[in-house]
């Protein structure tokens, strides 16, 4: 960590105030798998952490730091994502192995806030396609081009030659001089979607960068990422991603695509979340899942879709928030296109409400195991605990299509009975309902191997504690 940054860190803690000393070692702490369940991830001082958030993509300016960590913080949002190879993010922007100290600085303030926030970042380091001689679409890099002073032809020379490898290990380094022992950085992403890189040879190239990151960021999870998960025939690339031992969590992309060559892609959200975190599951490769991209796009990712402009209320957030956690996954889904589908239609509260519904839970400690619940009109992604048991509820004739293309407004259902028989929860438990929606909750009780929920619109959530809720 540089002494400027250290400057700044401290500088930035001071002006937030005192903190409580529990709260200060929470901030202190690193992200790591849990060793009690290593489906979920903890804080190196034993705190549970289910991280909360989205991706920051495309980066803010600087000038929206404050308000930008104002609202995270208001909303309970412990996480984001970072493309560092990004706009005005990229420090090796000019020519390869110069790195830009000012715009290194930028990067410094940004996680000397997330830090002093509780917010951790997921480091993203690289995500270009091709290297060109002259830049053609978002995703080409030119400095890297012989023709404009670089050292490569192609993106093969860059990816597979001793000097491509060694010129990355070298950025590498620069980073882990200034970040190598920052709390606040979630973990260190090599590269987005990297399958999609022109002439990528991705697992070879990431079996052998996978250690050289935990080499440099002991203390920080290491990572790789692959495209969105829309085609069966995805299953093995992802299966072996999933499987390969230096890569400390199971991610995957999935959105809602029209165009997406699987069906389920096409459909409800909470539906292609849930199968998604299934598939992981699946592999059996025992680390914690996340469904790290998710969102609507048009037809084969032409773009952001349309459909935000028409969701006021913020049905597709909700859905992608919640359906991966409650299906098995570590945390929330992380929504991309955050200015269109969170910052323009001010949705903000959506990830506060998922904080509310699982407060105080420590997942590795309940050892949960996710389950589903027949009913003919909702559909019940549960979560059964050695203490808890935890139910998301979704009425299942009400989704995206309904609502926001064919302009059906959702139901709100009476006197919802719920089976739980399946289930050994004695009778009389008390049971916390909260809905989302609203921002309520409430109680009622077990009765006869059910729970009556008197009024459900759209979802709501079911909490019993102190039973042994685990299935027959």
């Amino acid at each position: 960590m540089s002494r400027q940054y250290r400057v700044l860190l401290a500088f930035v803690c001071l002006a937030g105030g005192a903190l409580a000393a529990a709260a200060q070692d929470d901030l202190a702490s690193f992200v790591v798998v849990s060793p009690r369940d290593s489906r979920y991830f903890e804080l190196s001082n034993g705190s549970p952490y289910i991280p909360i958030g989205f991706n920051l993509v495309d980066p803010p300016r600087e000038a929206e730091f404050d308000r930008l960590f104002e609202i995270m913080a208001a909303n309970r949002i412990n996480y984001v994502r970072v493309w560092l190879g990004h706009n005005n993010w990229n420090v090796e922007h000019d020519k390869p192995l110069q790195f830009d100290a000012e715009r290194a600085r930028i990067i410094d303030r940004f996680l000397a806030m997330a830090r002093a926030n509780g917010v951790r970042v997921k480091m993203c380091i690289e995500h270009f396609r091709d290297i060109r001689a002259e830049r053609q679409r978002w995703s080409d890099n030119t400095i890297y081009h012989k023709a404009n002073g670089g050292f490569y032809e192609s993106m093969h020379e860059y990816l597979s030659t001793s000097r491509g490898r060694e010129h990355f290990k070298a950025k590498l380094d620069w980073y882990a001089e200034r970040y190598g022992d920052e709390p606040a950085v979630f973990a260190w992403e090599l590269w987005n979607e990297m399958d999609a890189v022109r002439d990528s040879e991705w697992l070879d190239w990431t079996r052998a960068m996978l250690p050289e990151l935990k080499l440099r960021f002991p203390r920080n999870l290491a990572i790789q990422s692959l495209g969105s998960y829309d085609w069966e025939n995805k299953r093995s690339s992802y299966r072996t991603l999933c499987l390969l031992e230096d890569n400390d969590v199971a991610q995957v992309h999935r959105y809602l695509d029209e165009g997406a060559g699987w069906q389920v892609c096409h459909g409800p959200v909470d539906v292609l979340g849930a199968q998604s975190v299934h598939e992981l599951i699946a592999f059996d490769a025992g680390k914690p899942i996340i469904l790290t991209e998710t969102g609507a796009v048009k037809p084969r990712h032409t773009g952001c879709s349309e459909l935000y402009a028409k969701d006021p209320d913020g049905t597709l957030l909700h859905d992608m928030l919640f359906a991966p956690f409650f299906s098995g996954a570590a945390g929330c889904g992380h929504v991309w296109w955050w200015r269109q589908a969170i910052e323009q239609p001010n949705l903000w509260h959506h990830f506060a409400r998922f904080a509310r519904a699982v407060e105080g839970l420590d997942p590795p400690a309940e050892a949960f195991k996710p389950i589903t619940i027949a009913h003919d009109r909702l559909r019940i992604y549960g979560l059964a605990g050695r203490n808890t048991f935890l139910a998301w509820c979704r009425d299942a004739r009400n989704d995206w299509r309904t609502e926001l293309v064919e302009g059906h407004r959702p139901d709100t259902l009476s006197d919802v009975r719920i089976d739980l028989s399946s289930m050994r929860i004695p009778a009389g438990a008390s049971v916390q309902l909260y809905d989302p929606w609203t921002d309520r909750q409430s109680q009622t009780t077990v009765r006869n191997g059910a729970v009556v929920v008197p009024s459900l619109h759209r979802s709501i959530v079911l909490r019993i504690e102190s039973t042994i809720p685990s299935t027959r």
